[in-house]
């Protein structure tokens, strides 16, 4: 299998940026791709913003910046074809990301390695819709790519020990540490995360408490950094909704069943911070409750 030297990602939102500047800070060229062109260039100010900030750190030089920033070119999927790894980090949904594969079928040499950082679909069956399974694998980043040390691998039935080996060594550049999960819905993280979420959710949706007292509690009597409330809106509930249906469905098991409250502020559009409302209103500083 070739030298991964060329990264291409598609998807400009909030993790495909951070993996875009992660990749690009390690010394990859990078292809960023977003159905949107405008997000493209939205998250390239952004990337600009947190380089800044390590800058400001002394965690990287203003050199490193410089060099990075000029390693990122905007692109489509058309232009994807120099790519040695492509990662998808799109929407989580299952029909957007087989359209993305179909997109590249006819694009990628026959040597890349095509990878998802989905939080919780099937590897495997995700593989099975593209033209490579053996060369697919699940590489899942945490949010905020640049911030968070770990990675978690996820192999499909298909994938070969070369392609696993190749997505090692690429994570292992980035200085991330690696989390080996088997293909099961949500993997590690978000098996255990999510349904915390969820049940802090339910606390809330049968008056246990206020969304201010579970957040405390939580911060303070769990020694959690943030509560689980701010961190369901820093995820966005959309998200969060999403992956507890994929437990849901793929474990029919009653404990999965996402909280009709979480249910009901998707459905308002209230999806976190990047809606500006969700548990919170971020539209007043400092952020206050909605309920």
């Amino acid at each position: 299998m070739s030298e991964i030297r060329t990264v291409g990602v598609v998807g400009a939102g909030q993790m495909g940026n951070g993996i875009a500047h992660v990749s690009a800070l390690a010394g990859y060229d990078v292809l960023l791709s977003d159905a949107d062109p405008k997000q493209v260039d939205a998250a390239l100010e952004v990337i600009r913003e947190n380089m800044n900030r390590q800058v400001h750190r002394e965690l990287i030089s203003e050199k490193d910046m410089q060099a990075a920033l000029k390693r990122i070119k905007p692109a489509t999927l058309k232009d994807f074809a120099p790519c040695d790894l492509v990662i998808e980090s799109i929407v989580e949904q299952d029909e957007a990301k087989r359209a993305v594969f179909a997109s590249l079928r006819e694009v990628l040499k026959p040597e890349t390695i095509l990878a998802s950082n989905t939080s919780s679909i099937s590897i495997t069956r995700l593989a099975a819709t593209t033209d490579r399974a053996d060369k697919f694998i699940g590489i899942h980043f945490m949010n905020p790519a640049p911030v968070m040390k770990l990675v978690e691998l996820i192999r499909g039935l298909a994938t070969s020990q070369a392609t696993y080996d190749a997505a090692v060594k690429y994570v292992d550049s980035l200085g991330k540490t690696i989390a080996n999960a088997e293909d099961f819905p949500a993997f590690i993280v978000n098996r255990v995360l999510v349904p915390m979420i969820n049940e802090a959710v339910y606390t809330l949706y049968e008056g246990v408490g206020s969304v201010e007292a579970i957040d405390k509690a939580m911060r303070l009597g769990a020694n959690h950094p943030m509560g689980p409330l701010e961190l369901a809106d820093f995820i966005g509930l959309d998200t969060c909704l999403s992956i507890m249906q994929v437990l849901y469905d793929g474990l029919a098991d009653p404990k999965y069943r996402p909280c009709p409250l979480l249910v009901k502020y998707v459905e308002a559009g209230w999806l976190g911070r990047k809606t500006k409302r969700g548990f919170y209103d971020y539209r007043s500083d400092p952020p206050m409750p909605t309920r």
